[in-house]
């Protein structure tokens, strides 16, 4: 099957399910990226196996998410709950039962460590500031910052009222604004922070 220049996201999946394999790797391709850094600065070297576990949890539910209207948003969902599945697991490796994201985050669960980030010293210092959010609050400032979506597209993706995203949002710029310093320019220094897709990768 012709898989067409330009094809969305949802062209693409509706592709796919019809039986194109050449759909669904153009499908993978896309996504990849937005997965990537959705988990590095949350799981570390796990990041390639949490990967694979959403882009399996897409195939096996690619008819619901044909159904949902908007890929994207759904792919995040399947991210956010291999996530919380990935953190739970750890925080009882380590012997703790709090399991309130809006409390604990990457750092005290264990997982944020990573070999794959270059040492640009700002930009890995704002990646480890993100890392001590609690993570309901990094979830919000990543996907704003780093894949640009609104609080309306979040406040979807992560089954949330719009009104906690903008408070999550200004609870997190807070935290980082008292953490990097009252002259930093927070907007700038995370947009400045996004992980970089390793070449290969997808």
């Amino acid at each position: 099957m012709l898989v067409p220049d330009g094809a969305t996201e949802l062209e693409l999946l509706a592709q796919w399910c019809d039986g194109s394999d050449r759909a669904g790797d153009e499908l993978l391709r896309k996504s990849f990226p937005v997965l990537y850094r959705f988990f590095i600065n949350k799981v570390g070297d796990a990041t390639d196996d949490l990967v694979q576990q959403t882009l399996i949890g897409c195939v096996r539910h690619r008819e619901k998410i044909l159904d949902s209207g908007a890929f994207r948003m759904y792919l995040l969902k399947i991210a956010r709950s291999r996530l919380y599945d990935y953190l739970r697991a750890a925080r009882r490796r380590a012997g703790h039962i709090d399991e309130d994201f809006s409390h604990v985050s990457v750092a005290e669960a264990g997982t944020g460590g990573t070999t794959r980030f270059g040492k640009a010293q700002a930009a890995t210092r704002v990646r480890d500031v993100l890392q001590r959010l609690p993570v309901d609050l990094q979830l919000v400032v990543e996907l704003h910052y780093w894949e640009g979506h609104t609080t309306a597209e979040i406040s979807e993706a992560l089954e949330l009222a719009q009104g906690t995203v903008k408070s999550r949002l200004r609870r997190a710029r807070e935290q980082l604004q008292r953490e990097l310093g009252d002259g930093a320019d927070v907007d700038v220094l995370i947009g400045r922070a996004i992980p970089k897709v390793e070449s290969g990768s997808a």
